[in-house]
């Protein structure tokens, strides 16, 4: 499930503060790490990594981080050049986690209870140890060679994979940029090469995306700022270079798959073809927000023409994700058909593969594409944990979500908190069935969800609502139709 950010500059209402902590509880979101884990993760990053894992060396190779400027859990490091016959290499450093974490020892059994880092917005509850996410494991740009897998994939001059293969390797990171700066040297013209050809790449993959029916959305982050005594929701779309970025990500989960499906083994992410109802329902979404979805355009081509500063376009784009939902982990086993296996926002197969350090899924399969490349056996602490993975990563995500939501709750709560009894036009993006009158609307200004009651109820239709109540430490807001 795609997922927004949000951010929260200003120092937070103490009613905020205890809001998350109640909802952190609630949901069991992770803490403190217990000292066991401190203590395993300070000694293995004073010991170093596993060095009988045979990493070769390509610290040769000028690779960057690109992500937001704060980060510091940086999992990938990207270096893309020409090929000589007109395609483009693109050389991918993950983070080797397993390089570090020792099977069964107090740091892995941890990762397995969290399942994945969490996000607030004025914190973050890490799946692996500080020593470790943000220092010795991350591709940090200090001049340290690291240890990471490195995807080699070669694509053709229109974008489409060629052949693709994953190595251990020492690398080594000569820059932590940022999306900002990226896009505005590209821009420019002034940004190196391999840069250049990110846009290059990142543009063919989009169009490849488009053409094999596939939709990857790239929401807006949702910011909250102080505006003298009230606080104001702010949107900030997406860069285009973050979803480039993101297209090289989505490229190597596709390659990891294929490997993975090829060989009969590993875990795919997935998720089922959307249904005539879905799209029935998404296409009266659309309609009430004026938005045109001529009949010969698709989901996906229209999902394209969205344009995420655009109000009504942030609307639609979380109906998308409101309604496309069942998306899992599944092991690959024999007996499974193609739709099975597929991811169908996508429409291909895919695996997580990229983010080891916020992410625990990524390491195992990561584990089994490296191993496959390197015709050895899957190790056995691998193929153990495969049919455990599911459950665990099911459940981080319904915990993830649900953090997210009551997040968002929280903070959109705290920016309507001073305008009860104001009216609003929004457009009713789900409907209870089992609780007639009752549904979530989602307003284009401001841009928020929230409950809503009416006696006639439908998917899709534009009313006019009065938000009737707030409870700031709850996140809870009420619409009523009128």
């Amino acid at each position: 499930m795609p997922r927004r950010h949000i951010l929260v500059e200003e120092n937070l209402p103490e009613p905020i503060r205890e809001g998350f902590q109640t909802l952190r509880e609630s949901l069991d979101i992770p803490g403190d790490f217990p000292q066991e884990v401190l203590a395993e993760a300070e000694r293995v990053a004073a010991e170093g990594y596993d060095r009988s894992l045979g990493h070769v060396d390509k610290t040769q190779i000028p690779f960057v981080t690109i992500d937001p400027p704060s980060s510091m859990d940086l999992d990938q490091a990207l270096h893309i050049s020409r090929t000589e016959d007109g395609g483009y290499l693109v050389h991918y450093a993950i983070a080797d986690v397993a390089a570090w974490v020792r099977p069964g020892g107090a740091i892995d059994q941890e990762a397995r209870r969290r399942g994945q880092t969490y996000y607030a917005p004025h914190q973050r509850h890490s799946l692996h140890p500080p020593a470790l996410s943000e220092a010795a494991a991350s591709l940090l740009a200090d001049g340290t060679p690291r240890p990471a897998q490195v995807w080699q994939i070669r694509l053709d001059e229109d974008g489409e994979i060629v052949d693709s293969r994953v190595d251990r390797a020492l690398v080594v990171s000569t820059a932590k940029l940022n999306y900002a700066d990226v896009q505005h040297d590209i821009d420019r013209g002034t940004a190196p090469e391999s840069l250049m050809l990110l846009k290059q790449v990142g543009g063919l993959r989009k169009f490849i995306e488009l053409e094999r029916g596939g939709v990857s959305l790239n929401l807006p982050d949702q910011e909250v700022e102080a505006k003298e005594d009230t606080w104001e929701l702010v949107y900030r779309a997406p860069l285009p270079d973050e979803d480039w970025n993101a297209q090289i990500s989505l490229m190597t989960g596709f390659c990891a798959a294929r490997m993975m499906v090829e060989a009969g083994v590993g875990l795919l992410r997935t998720l089922p073809p959307p249904d005539d109802g879905t799209i029935k329902a998404l296409r009266r979404v659309a309609h009430s927000l004026q938005l045109p979805w001529p009949r010969k355009v698709d989901y996906a081509g229209f999902v394209q023409s969205l344009d995420p500063r655009r109000p009504q376009d942030q609307a639609m784009m979380m109906a998308c994700v409101r309604l496309f939902r069942g998306a899992r982990y599944t092991v690959i086993e024999p007996g499974l058909t193609p739709d099975q296996l597929v991811h169908g926002a996508l429409a291909a197969n895919y695996a997580h593969v990229t983010a080891p350090l916020r992410r625990l899924v990524d390491r195992f399969a990561g584990e089994v594409c490296v191993a496959l490349c390197a015709g050895t056996q899957v190790p056995e602490w691998v193929v153990e944990a495969l049919p455990t993975l599911p459950e665990i990563m099911n459940e981080s995500d319904r915990r993830a979500k649900a953090f997210e939501r009551g997040t968002t709750d929280l903070v959109e709560a705290m920016a309507l908190e001073r305008r009860v009894g104001e009216r609003f036009t929004g457009v009713v993006v789900s409907v209870d069935k089992k609780r007639p009158g009752q549904g979530v609307i989602s307003l284009t200004e401001p841009a928020v969800e929230g409950p809503v009651k009416g006696s006639a109820l439908e998917l899709g239709d534009e009313v006019h609502v009065e938000l009737v109540s707030v409870d700031l430490r709850a996140g809870k807001v009420r619409f009523e139709a009128r």
